[in-house]
């Protein structure tokens, strides 16, 4: 998996807390799709939702990263 370096954070102003939370992977992105309804790119979901399930759990993750900020 490739990863850019670039520091520029995430897409949105989004703050989803994960820690604590149902690991499942149905629960991340309904936590994360919620987040950025709220955010100041709500109609960054669709383009969210679709990357987000292309792949792994752990592309799941890295995607969830680009788009808010996760704590």
């Amino acid at each position: 998996m490739t990863q850019s370096t670039d520091n520029q954070g995430p897409l949105t102003d989004a703050v989803v807390v994960l820690t604590g939370t149902d690991g499942n992977a149905f629960a991340i992105l309904g936590k994360v799709r919620r987040a950025l309804m709220r955010s100041n790119h709500p109609e960054l979901v669709d383009q969210f939702m679709a990357e987000a399930t292309r792949g792994d759990y752990d592309h799941l993750l890295v995607t969830c990263f680009r788009y808010v900020s996760v704590e």
